[in-house]
Formats: structure tokens, C-alpha cells, sequence
């Protein structure tokens, strides 16, 4: 009995239950999960040849076997899929990829005198107010600035606060109002703080915040304090101008002071595209974008989407939105609304009157992005595709990782691992190596060899490697695949120097292209020939060198730094400890510090602060 046949006969045993499948392949691991609301109907039209369509055979050729998991209805189906989506990272669900955690304004009334945070990862406790989450690119860490400055609020750690004795050069700029020392009534900074947050709570209270600033302004100015009077109208006319282009008339109708999350779609000729855009308190502060390839579903596209939109609300250190609107008809929404209920209380609104302005106008957003990545060939699908054509490989790669190694006069060498799914960065698998140091000192083949090697062993591998390098370095990665029997594509990405006269003058350019390594391909590819593809292969590129060149930088630091470290009478290993954790400058950088100074950056006592001072200034004067 083919492969094939025997796993519909396992189909035909499934209950027509609600449920998630796993589809596994030689290997046994996971490579597509799916949902359903009768398992035994969706599971049989992978194996039933006469119902299956093109777009699942690369994954069904795959599979060598499926498990499954029944569930108690359809919502809960919703929800155990995304978890076993983020479990298992399957080669054939998309994802949406969206590494960024969002900002947000956070202050911590527990504290005496609290201050506007910028915060990514917010931990949630009692006296925390937080505001957000916002857009990334909405400028929120620049209006933070300037209230906090206008108001004289103190923008120090805690550690600092509680450590000073005499007013910082802050106050003496009258940017702060120097609460530290005692100088601020703690019922007048209250009052000020409220003012500040006010501007994050809506267009009104945010009008109101302009106007205490106003009215600071005009008392600067009766006191005759001019420059500061000014600096209060620079910095209300910023506040102004992030009020006017946060504007939308589609907005202001709503009369909300709410945040909402609004979704819509665009279905192109090839790709689809996801726009989500951000209100916040009022405000429509951005936007973010999404978009992946029709023929490589394997479920209907709406259903497909309503997964991704469960996904990406299901992070427990995220705060959702108070309303999510979706450009769907309510019945869609039947089995999604519940699910996403259980990652927090939202209300999740499909395709309402109210909302049908801005439904239509991300919609329209949706269809231009994918208009002008279009017209301009800016498709990451369009590069991965032509990268599948020049290798000679049966699907488009999905998974590409690039290796770079770093070295400097034969002393701490390093290498990075770039991971890129579906042509974007997925840091979260990102790895350092530290190799061996050589006494040949360079040796990049060597090297390279050594992280394969290593990369190799730990399994789970990628689609292609690309390495940085021409043609040997290329050859070695291939040689160590060879040896431990890995058939992977193999691809180099190096630059060549094209002079345009044999006689070049100093005003004549020399123009540099960037060529595609491609074992048994008598003369690389010219990467500026495919924009989309370029894009990808020198983004990872650019992203190794700057990954373990900062490695290298921290690991030779530590090296030289330990040297001197030791020499340091009174620090103790303690201390030495605590400076080599944190330190990222140099001897000369730190001469510039006073004691307390390292007390509040290292965390060191007094006497060990001290100690380290008195040993740098004692350098300084031999």
C-alpha cells in the first residue's frame, strides 16, 4: 500500500469532531498545522487526490504521517492551533512576522516622585499606569521628552534620584525641578505629572495639556524670563503639530477616547496584503503591513487570516486594544471572537456602520501598499522565487541563514548566525559562536569549517546557507556538508570592483557589484539584476557583519579590559565582575566619571569605586 493511501485510511478513522492536526514529516517533526471543524472532512482532501488542489502538494508530499487533537468546540480549536504554531514553528503555516514589542508610557505611582517611562516590556503591577501600546515610528519617545522637560519632571533612575545631594545640571537648565533635594512641593509635582499624561488620554484632556503649558509660557514671560518662554512655545508648537497629523476627521467622529485596532485587507492578483491601523486615545498614530503569497494557502484566505489576527493578539506581555474592528461579516466571527477573548477583554466587531469609514480607509491602504511594491518590484516573494530558479530547488526557500565570522589580529574570534524567514530577520534565532582561537591567527576557512561543523550538530537546518564569501569560502561549507552526508543549497555573497577605464583618474568611479556565489555556476549571479532578491541576500549580509562584529567588539573588550581589571587593588572579583558586565568603552571614556558616578553605573560600593578611579587616574599620570 502507497504512503499516500495509508494515510487516508487513517483520515477516514478521524472523528468528525472540532480539532487541530499535525502534519510530520521523515523526520518526525512538524511541518504544517492545521484546524478544523470536522477533522475527519478536512483531513481527508489532503490524501484524496481527486479533491486536492495544487497549492497543498509540496507540503503533502512531505508528510509521512499526522497527528491530531479534538476539541471541545471550534474557538477552542482557534486557540490550541496558534499555540502549536508558536510551539513547533511549522516549515508550511505563515506567519506573520513582527518581531518588534511596541512602546509604551508607563507611570509607576509607587514611586515618590514618579516620571513618564519609556518602556518595551512593561511589567504589570498594582500603582503601574500604562499608556499603549503605540505604533513604533509615532514619535511618542519624542513627545515624552517634551513634556517631561516643559513640566520639570525628573527624568532620572531611581538609583540616581535617591543618591543625589545637590541639584544636576538639569535643573540648572530648568528642565527639571530638582524634587531630589527637596525643591518641589510633592502636591505640585502631582499636579504636574497628571497634566503630562493627560496629553496620552485623548484629544481633549491633550488640548488641556497644551493649555498649562500656555499658561506656563505667559508667566515666563510677565517674569521676564524670555528664553524660557520661548522654549515653552517651540515646544507647544511641536505638541500642535503631532496633534494635527495624529488628525482624522474619520476619527473625530467617533467621539472616542478609546483604542482601537482596525484590520482590512487587500486579495491582489498574486499576493495579499494585511494592513492593521493604530488608534490610540483618539488619535490614529500609524500603521503596520503584512503580506505573503495566494498560491501558497492551504486554507481559504479569510480563515487564514483570522488565524494570523488570533496569533498576533495572543502575546501575554502585550496590551490589547479596547475595541478590534475586522473587515469581516459579523457571522466570520462567530468562532474567533471567543478565542480571542481568552488573551484579554477587547470588544471584536466585524463589518459595522459605525466603523465602515475606517475599515474602508485601511482597506484602500492595503491595496495601495501592494500597488507600489508592485509597480516597483519590491516583492521579498518575487527575490525568494528567482533564488528557488537559480539553484535548480523544487519550492521556494523559506528559510535562509547566513554566517559571518570576525576576527581582529588573530585575537577573540567570533561568528554570527542570521536567520531569515520568509525574507524578513527573526532574531529570536539569532546565535553567537565563540571559536577557537588559532596560532596561525586568521584562518577563515578554518573558521568557517568550525561553525558549519557546529551549526550542523544542533539540527533543525535551514532551507540555503548563505555565507559571506566567494567561491573557497563557498567550497568549504560545501565540503563539510559532504562529510557529514547534508545535501543543503550552498550560496556566496561577495563583491567585485568593475573599473569602467584602464586608466582611472581620482574623479573616476569605481563600481562595486554585489555577485551571488553559486556552486557549479561557471560566472556568479549579478544580484542588481533582481532588486527584490539583492534586497534580502545583502540585508543578511549587512545584518552578520553588524551581529558579530558587535560580539567580537564586547569579547576583545572583556579580554583587554580583564588585563587591567586585575591590576585594580580594592576592587575584588565582585566588582571586577559587575564593570565587565556592563562595560562597553574605554579606559579614556571612563576617566571622565567621578565615584559616584561608577557607584550609580556599575553598581559598585563606594570603596570599589574608589579603587577603580584612583587606579585610571593613576594611568592618566604616569
Amino acid at each position: 500500500m502507497k504512503k499516500t493511501e495509508e494515510l487516508l485510511e487513517k483520515a477516514n478513522s478521524l472523528p468528525q469532531a472540532p480539532g487541530c492536526y499535525l502534519m510530520k514529516d521523515k523526520n518526525g517533526r512538524v511541518i504544517y498545522v492545521g484546524k478544523a471543524k470536522k477533522l475527519k472532512s478536512r483531513v481527508v482532501t489532503y490524501f484524496n487526490q481527486s479533491a486536492k488542489g495544487l497549492k497543498t502538494d509540496f507540503m503533502v508530499g512531505h508528510v509521512q504521517d499526522f497527528d491530531f487533537i479534538v476539541t471541545r468546540s471550534d474557538a477552542e480549536s482557534f486557540v490550541l492551533e496558534n499555540n502549536l504554531i508558536k510551539e513547533q514553528t511549522p516549515k508550511y503555516n505563515f506567519r506573520l512576522r513582527d518581531d518588534k514589542s511596541y512602546p509604551y508610557v508607563q507611570v509607576n505611582w509607587n514611586e515618590e516622585f514618579p516620571r513618564l517611562e519609556y518602556v518595551r516590556r512593561p511589567k504589570k503591577g498594582k500603582g503601574k499606569e500604562l499608556l499603549g501600546p503605540y505604533p513604533t515610528g509615532s514619535n511618542i519617545s519624542m513627545i515624552m521628552r517634551i513634556l517631561t522637560k516643559s513640566f520639570g519632571l525628573r527624568d532620572c533612575t531611581l538609583t540616581e534620584f535617591r543618591s543625589r545631594k545637590t541639584p544636576c545640571l538639569l535643573h540648572q537648565m530648568k528642565q527639571c525641578s530638582a524634587p531630589c533635594v527637596g525643591l518641589r512641593a510633592k502636591e505640585d509635582y502631582e499636579a504636574d505629572i497628571s497634566s503630562a499624561i493627560g496629553f496620552f488620554q485623548g484629544p481633549i484632556k491633550a488640548r488641556r495639556t497644551i493649555t498649562k503649558l500656555q499658561e506656563r509660557m505667559g508667566q515666563y514671560a510677565e517674569s521676564e524670563e524670555y528664553e524660557m518662554a520661548g522654549i515653552i512655545r517651540d515646544n507647544v508648537q511641536l505638541l500642535e503639530d503631532f496633534l494635527e497629523k495624529s488628525h482624522d476627521q474619520k476619527v473625530e467622529n467617533l467621539q472616542s477616547d478609546k483604542n482601537i485596532d482596525v484590520w482590512s485587507y487587500w486579495n491582489g492578483k498574486d499576493e495579499v496584503d494585511i494592513s492593521i491601523y493604530m488608534i490610540r486615545a483618539g488619535l490614529l498614530l500609524g500603521q503596520k503591513n503584512f503580506n505573503f503569497v495566494k498560491s501558497e494557502l492551504i486554507e481559504e484566505l479569510e480563515d487564514e487570516i483570522l488565524q494570523k489576527i488570533v496569533q498576533y493578539y495572543s502575546d501575554p506581555e502585550e496590551m490589547n486594544p479596547d475595541i478590534l474592528v475586522l473587515d469581516f461579516e459579523e457571522d466570520k466571527l462567530e468562532d474567533v471572537r471567543p478565542a480571542l477573548l481568552t488573551y484579554g477583554e477587547m470588544k471584536v466587531v466585524g463589518l459595522n456602520k459605525k466603523y465602515y469609514p475606517l475599515i474602508e480607509m485601511c482597506r484602500k491602504h492595503a491595496e495601495d501598499t501592494q500597488r507600489v511594491r508592485m509597480a516597483n518590484a519590491d516583492s521579498v516573494y518575487m527575490g525568494l522565487h528567482k533564488l528557488k530558479d537559480l539553484l535548480g530547488l523544487k519550492e521556494r526557500p523559506r528559510t535562509l541563514e547566513c554566517y559571518d565570522v570576525a576576527i581582529w589580529q588573530g585575537q577573540s574570534p567570533t561568528a554570527s548566525q542570521i536567520v531569515f524567514e520568509e525574507g524578513k530577520a527573526n532574531k529570536k534565532k539569532y546565535r553567537y559562536y565563540h571559536l577557537e582561537t588559532r596560532p596561525e591567527g586568521n584562518n577563515d576557512f578554518a573558521m568557517m569549517r568550525e561553525v558549519i561543523s557546529r551549526r550542523l550538530d544542533n539540527g533543525d537546518l535551514p532551507d540555503v546557507f548563505v555565507i559571506d564569501g566567494g567561491i573557497a569560502q563557498v567550497n568549504t561549507v560545501c565540503a563539510v556538508l559532504r562529510e557529514m552526508n547534508v545535501e543543503l543549497p550552498v550560496v556566496g555573497i561577495a563583491k567585485s570592483k568593475d573599473l569602467t577605464s584602464g586608466d582611472l583618474s581620482a574623479t573616476e568611479v569605481v563600481r562595486s557589484e554585489e555577485r551571488l556565489i553559486i556552486p557549479g555556476r561557471s560566472n556568479p549571479y549579478i544580484l542588481q539584476k533582481c532588486p527584490p532578491l539583492f534586497k534580502v541576500i545583502v540585508s543578511m549580509r549587512d545584518e552578520a557583519h553588524r551581529f558579530s562584529r558587535k560580539l567580537h567588539h564586547k569579547a576583545e573588550t572583556k579580554r583587554t579590559l580583564s588585563t587591567w581589571l586585575d591590576e585594580v587593588k580594592g576592587l575584588g572579583e565582585e566588582g571586577k565582575k559587575k564593570v565587565l558586565m556592563q562595560l562597553s568603552m574605554t579606559q579614556d571614556e571612563l576617566k571622565d566619571f567621578t565615584v559616584p558616578d561608577l557607584v550609580n553605573y556599575f553598581g559598585l560600593k563606594n570603596v570599589q569605586a574608589k579603587a577603580l578611579w584612583d587606579h585610571l587616574h593613576k594611568i592618566e599620570s604616569v
